[in-house]
């Protein structure tokens, strides 16, 4: 009960005007700016926080926050319209949003069940950061390097594996993503490798630069084949029509639920962040059977991955505020900021600061309303993009993805990155490779192979440690899991064939 009197009492600090002002518009900037490729949350809320210095710290952290959980939003928007995911955590999302959008013909069902899906999974990472928010962010420091990479090894393999409708190729091109991500300079040495005497590759392959052109210039480049092809989408498009029925919004609950929880712990763990927590949103649905087949338009792949990335978002602040721990990239701007207007994020926080601390959650809650209300608003103008012919649909996405991915790297280094992957990933859809299980393991393999190695020269090589702890030892029994099931499986078809 004293957790909601002092949310009430964040209520009455964010609702004075000038917070409020700042939550407003830090919640519809925050859309906007998710929705642009190259952008995304970690370098929009950078660009933001200069412009705060002059702020109350009260007021300058709602515009930070509100923003970085808007830009959950935004990102599925690119990624449903036009297969160029806003933000990495979007990436997920384009893999049954864009198939719905077009093949299906129905963009406004489902971007909103992807606003829907958002809705939910931050409402859920909400109300569980008030309520146990520090008790969580002590829960996400038991996971060390160990315990995270068993955690990292569980998801890779998990979508590596149940990816595409051949397990080797989801292992080939997980494979291919760890190689593409091990260039550039050692993370524990700092020495080079890979690098081809190219100082560009010293630096490594840039993220954003990769996905646009692996999903967005290759999708351009498949256009190009079917350019005087019409998709087809609703004639009239309005809110009303943007409603799903009532078997859809049954679909969509379950994977979002579950999606929320997983995202919701995966937002506290250190260095995860929302893109980990979509990724393994996703692999959490692919246990369970969706009506429509995942990676076809289904609406619970949608729902489980935009549910994961807003639970996640809200989740990170936990670690943040209670511990001083930033959860994300994005995580550690803002704890610049926390220090840079005199605050000591920390247990104490919540004691000494209390106006701050439940202020910002609070404004939480009133930019997921907010967000829901202009995304839903803005559905049927959105949708008007389909409605170009693809023959002038192809130049705009493509001056899209060379500025997405020129401004992250502010070099012509990041567009030619860009037209590579593009390439790359067209030939691998052509073959029938899946471009998931890559990018999953170009994000993740870097935090797996910091953290084992980290493990290791904690154990000096002993390799028990990833057995010493019981979250460990849980990670590693469904690694095994995972692992020997399709092996077991087929085994029993050579014993047993079915019968025709």
């Amino acid at each position: 009960m004293g957790n909601f009197e002092l949310l009430l009492n964040g209520f009455s600090t964010v609702l004075l005007v000038e917070n409020l002002i700042a939550c407003v518009f830090g919640a519809i900037l925050g859309l906007f700016v998710g929705a642009m490729p190259g952008i995304g949350s970690l370098a929009g809320t950078a660009l933001l926080l200069p412009l705060t210095f002059g702020f109350h710290p009260t007021t300058g952290i709602i515009l930070l926050g509100t923003f970085y959980y808007s830009n959950m939003y935004g990102g599925a928007y690119g990624a449903i319209l036009l297969n160029v995911p806003g933000d990495s955590p979007a990436i997920m999302t384009a893999l049954d949003g864009y198939p719905m959008a077009t093949k299906l013909g129905r963009p406004s069902q489902a971007l909103f069940a992807s606003n829907l899906a958002s809705f939910i999974g931050g409402t859920i990472g909400i109300v569980v950061l008030t309520f146990s928010g520090p008790w969580i962010a002590v829960f996400g420091l038991r996971f060390g390097p160990a315990e995270m990479t068993a955690l990292l090894l569980v998801a890779m393999t998990s979508v590596g594996w149940l990816v595409g409708d051949n397990p080797t190729k989801g292992v080939v091109v997980t494979a291919l993503g760890v190689v593409l991500a091990s260039i550039g300079m050692d993370a524990i040495t700092g020495s080079p490798r890979f690098h081809f005497g190219s100082m560009y590759l010293l630096g490594g392959i840039p993220f954003i630069p990769f996905v646009i052109g692996a999903v967005g210039f290759a999708q351009v480049i498949k256009l190009m084949e079917d350019r005087n092809r019409a998709f087809t989408v609703e004639q009239k498009i309005s809110i009303r029509n943007s409603l799903l029925s009532k078997n859809e919004f049954k679909r969509m609950i379950p994977p979002t639920l579950r999606s929320s929880v997983v995202g919701n712990i995966v937002g506290v763990l250190p260095g995860a962040g929302a893109t980990t927590g979509a990724f393994l949103g996703y692999a959490a649905q692919k246990a369970f059977k969706s009506e429509v087949e995942l990676g076809k338009g289904a609406i619970e792949g949608i729902a489980a991955c935009e549910s994961a990335n807003s639970a996640a978002a809200a989740g990170s602040f936990a670690p943040l505020l209670a511990l001083g721990i930033p959860g994300s990239g994005t995580g550690a701007v803002l704890l610049g900021g926390l220090i840079m207007w005199g605050l000591n994020p920390g247990p104490l926080l919540f004691t000494n600061q209390p106006d701050f601390a439940w202020g910002l959650i609070a404004s939480l809650y009133l930019a997921n309303i907010i967000t829901l209300i202009t995304a839903l608003l803005l559905i049927p103008y959105l949708v008007k993009v389909l409605t170009v012919p693809i023959k002038y649909l192809i130049p705009a996405v493509t001056v899209v993805c060379i500025v997405g991915a020129y401004s992250s790297t502010n070099s012509m280094y990041g567009v030619l990155i860009m037209l590579l992957a593009g390439i790359m990933g067209y030939m691998m859809d052509k073959n029938k490779y899946p471009i998931a299980p890559m990018l999953l393991a170009f994000v993740l393999a870097p935090l797996l192979e910091t953290n084992m190695r980290r493990a290791l020269l904690m154990s000096r090589g002993n390799m028990g440690i990833f057995f010493n702890s019981g979250i460990s030892m849980a990670l590693m029994a469904t690694l095994c899991i995972i692992v020997v099931t399709p092996i077991l499986r087929a085994v029993l078809r050579a014993l047993w064939p079915q019968k025709p």
